[in-house]
Protein backbone atom coordinates (compact mmCIF):
# COMPACT_ATOMS: atom_id res chain seq x y z
CA UNK A 1 0.00 0.00 0.00
CA UNK A 2 2.78 2.49 0.47
CA UNK A 3 3.98 2.14 -3.10
CA UNK A 4 0.41 3.22 -3.92
CA UNK A 5 0.13 5.99 -1.65
CA UNK A 6 3.69 7.13 -2.98
CA UNK A 7 2.43 6.80 -6.33
CA UNK A 8 -0.69 8.94 -5.17
CA UNK A 9 1.75 12.07 -4.04
CA UNK A 10 3.87 11.97 -6.67
CA UNK A 11 0.32 12.45 -9.08
CA UNK A 12 -0.92 14.50 -7.01
CA UNK A 13 2.17 17.27 -7.09
CA UNK A 14 2.32 16.27 -10.93
CA UNK A 15 -1.33 17.94 -10.98
CA UNK A 16 -0.75 20.74 -9.38
CA UNK A 17 2.34 21.72 -10.92
CA UNK A 18 0.47 21.37 -14.41
CA UNK A 19 -2.24 23.50 -13.06
CA UNK A 20 0.57 26.39 -11.88
CA UNK A 21 1.69 25.65 -15.04
CA UNK A 22 -1.55 26.23 -16.95
CA UNK A 23 -3.00 29.28 -14.74
CA UNK A 24 0.95 31.07 -15.33
CA UNK A 25 0.36 30.86 -18.62
CA UNK A 26 -3.33 31.89 -18.78
CA UNK A 27 -1.93 34.99 -16.64
CA UNK A 28 0.98 35.70 -19.36
CA UNK A 29 -1.61 35.38 -22.12
CA UNK A 30 -4.08 37.68 -20.78
CA UNK A 31 -4.16 41.10 -21.64
CA UNK A 32 -3.81 43.88 -19.08
CA UNK A 33 -6.61 46.55 -18.83
CA UNK A 34 -3.95 48.97 -20.05
CA UNK A 35 -3.26 46.77 -23.29
CA UNK A 36 -6.71 46.19 -23.99
CA UNK A 37 -7.45 49.54 -23.94
CA UNK A 38 -4.53 50.19 -26.27
CA UNK A 39 -5.32 48.10 -28.63
CA UNK A 40 -8.88 48.90 -28.71
CA UNK A 41 -7.88 52.66 -29.45
CA UNK A 42 -5.16 51.31 -32.46
CA UNK A 43 -8.34 49.00 -33.83
CA UNK A 44 -10.63 51.77 -33.32
CA UNK A 45 -8.50 54.69 -35.41
CA UNK A 46 -7.63 51.99 -38.12
CA UNK A 47 -11.15 51.29 -38.20
CA UNK A 48 -12.51 54.17 -38.30
CA UNK A 49 -10.76 55.83 -40.88
CA UNK A 50 -11.49 52.89 -43.25
CA UNK A 51 -15.57 53.83 -42.39
CA UNK A 52 -14.91 57.45 -43.33
CA UNK A 53 -12.81 56.69 -46.51
CA UNK A 54 -15.43 53.98 -47.52
CA UNK A 55 -18.74 55.62 -46.32
CA UNK A 56 -17.58 59.66 -47.51
CA UNK A 57 -18.03 58.19 -51.48
CA UNK A 58 -21.64 57.75 -51.35
CA UNK A 59 -22.01 61.30 -51.64
CA UNK A 60 -20.41 60.78 -55.00
CA UNK A 61 -22.23 58.56 -56.41
CA UNK A 62 -25.79 59.61 -55.15
CA UNK A 63 -26.17 63.27 -55.23
CA UNK A 64 -27.99 64.74 -52.17
CA UNK A 65 -26.85 62.44 -49.64
CA UNK A 66 -24.46 64.76 -46.69
CA UNK A 67 -21.40 62.87 -45.08
CA UNK A 68 -20.81 63.65 -41.16
CA UNK A 69 -18.32 62.04 -39.16
CA UNK A 70 -19.37 60.28 -36.06
CA UNK A 71 -17.38 60.50 -32.83
CA UNK A 72 -18.15 60.37 -29.15
CA UNK A 73 -20.83 58.39 -26.89
CA UNK A 74 -22.08 56.41 -29.76
CA UNK A 75 -18.95 55.25 -31.22
CA UNK A 76 -16.55 57.09 -33.76
CA UNK A 77 -16.81 56.35 -37.87
CA UNK A 78 -19.29 58.31 -40.17
CA UNK A 79 -22.83 58.26 -41.78
CA UNK A 80 -24.41 59.63 -44.54
CA UNK A 81 -27.32 59.97 -45.82
CA UNK A 82 -30.26 62.06 -47.19
CA UNK A 83 -34.12 63.45 -46.99
CA UNK A 84 -36.40 63.44 -50.37
CA UNK A 85 -39.95 64.62 -50.58
CA UNK A 86 -41.94 62.26 -52.24
CA UNK A 87 -45.61 63.57 -54.10
CA UNK A 88 -45.33 61.54 -57.14
CA UNK A 89 -48.74 59.86 -58.28
CA UNK A 90 -51.60 61.88 -56.64
CA UNK A 91 -50.46 60.55 -53.03
CA UNK A 92 -50.18 62.50 -49.81
CA UNK A 93 -46.79 64.25 -49.69
CA UNK A 94 -44.22 62.49 -47.63
CA UNK A 95 -40.73 63.07 -46.43
CA UNK A 96 -38.50 59.76 -47.11
CA UNK A 97 -35.42 59.22 -44.89
CA UNK A 98 -31.97 57.27 -46.61
CA UNK A 99 -29.01 57.09 -44.35
CA UNK A 100 -26.17 54.34 -43.61
CA UNK A 101 -24.15 54.99 -40.43
CA UNK A 102 -21.09 52.55 -39.09
CA UNK A 103 -19.44 52.93 -36.56
CA UNK A 104 -16.75 51.01 -33.92
CA UNK A 105 -18.51 51.28 -30.20
CA UNK A 106 -16.63 52.86 -27.62
CA UNK A 107 -14.40 50.53 -25.00
CA UNK A 108 -16.13 49.08 -22.62
CA UNK A 109 -15.05 46.38 -19.69
CA UNK A 110 -16.11 43.46 -21.95
CA UNK A 111 -12.49 43.41 -24.21
CA UNK A 112 -14.26 43.52 -27.67
CA UNK A 113 -14.07 45.44 -30.17
CA UNK A 114 -17.74 45.81 -32.27
CA UNK A 115 -18.45 47.07 -35.56
CA UNK A 116 -21.83 48.41 -35.89
CA UNK A 117 -24.04 49.37 -38.97
CA UNK A 118 -27.26 50.37 -39.94
CA UNK A 119 -29.05 51.34 -43.02
CA UNK A 120 -32.36 52.79 -43.74
CA UNK A 121 -33.81 53.66 -47.73
CA UNK A 122 -36.85 55.66 -47.83
CA UNK A 123 -37.75 55.06 -44.41
CA UNK A 124 -37.44 51.37 -44.26
CA UNK A 125 -34.55 49.83 -42.20
CA UNK A 126 -32.84 47.54 -44.57
CA UNK A 127 -30.34 45.93 -42.18
CA UNK A 128 -29.00 46.93 -38.94
CA UNK A 129 -25.82 44.71 -38.00
CA UNK A 130 -23.07 44.60 -35.10
CA UNK A 131 -19.99 42.20 -35.01
CA UNK A 132 -17.63 41.67 -32.30
CA UNK A 133 -14.51 40.05 -31.74
CA UNK A 134 -12.36 39.53 -27.96
CA UNK A 135 -9.45 42.25 -28.66
CA UNK A 136 -7.17 39.66 -28.07
CA UNK A 137 -8.25 37.21 -31.31
CA UNK A 138 -9.57 40.60 -33.47
CA UNK A 139 -8.98 39.91 -37.12
CA UNK A 140 -8.61 43.37 -38.23
CA UNK A 141 -8.69 42.63 -41.87
CA UNK A 142 -12.27 40.61 -41.44
CA UNK A 143 -13.76 43.68 -39.53
CA UNK A 144 -11.82 46.03 -42.65
CA UNK A 145 -13.30 43.74 -45.35
CA UNK A 146 -17.12 44.28 -43.58
CA UNK A 147 -17.18 47.91 -43.61
CA UNK A 148 -16.60 47.82 -47.07
CA UNK A 149 -19.12 45.00 -48.07
CA UNK A 150 -21.54 46.57 -45.90
CA UNK A 151 -21.49 50.01 -47.85
CA UNK A 152 -20.85 48.19 -50.80
CA UNK A 153 -24.18 46.55 -49.73
CA UNK A 154 -25.85 49.43 -48.89
CA UNK A 155 -24.87 51.30 -52.00
CA UNK A 156 -26.65 48.56 -54.30
CA UNK A 157 -29.73 48.45 -51.95
CA UNK A 158 -30.14 51.78 -52.80
CA UNK A 159 -29.31 52.46 -56.16
CA UNK A 160 -32.20 49.18 -57.01
CA UNK A 161 -34.63 52.05 -55.45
Amino acid sequence: MTDFQERLKKAIERGERRGHAKAEKAREEALSEADCKRLHSQYRLQLSERIEACVAKLPQHFPGFQFETIYGDRGWGGACGRDDFDGSQGRRRANLYSRLEMTVRPYSSLHVLELTAKGTIRNKEVFNRKQFEKLSEVDLDNFMNLVDVWVLEYAEMYAAG
